[in-house]
């Protein structure tokens, strides 16, 4: 039972999203082509943060001298 309820807010959040991206008047396949852009921009996106942040907070933490 949980499972089920949990597979129906799944389905009702990915119903909202093609709404407001306007993603329903596509096709499957441009569907598939624009999600995985999607997904493989936010993935670099986190990577990147990820990778680099520790180091500008560092530089910025130096820059004004609370970490020496």
């Amino acid at each position: 039972m949980a499972l089920s309820d949990c597979w129906k807010q799944l389905s009702w959040f990915y119903y909202q999203y093609l709404l407001v991206t306007a993603l329903y008047m596509l096709e499957p396949w441009e569907r598939t082509v624009f999600n995985s852009l999607l997904i493989s921009v936010a993935g670099m996106a986190v990577y990147t943060g990820y990778v680099f942040m520790p180091q500008h907070i560092m530089a910025i933490l130096h820059y004004f001298e609370v970490v020496q």
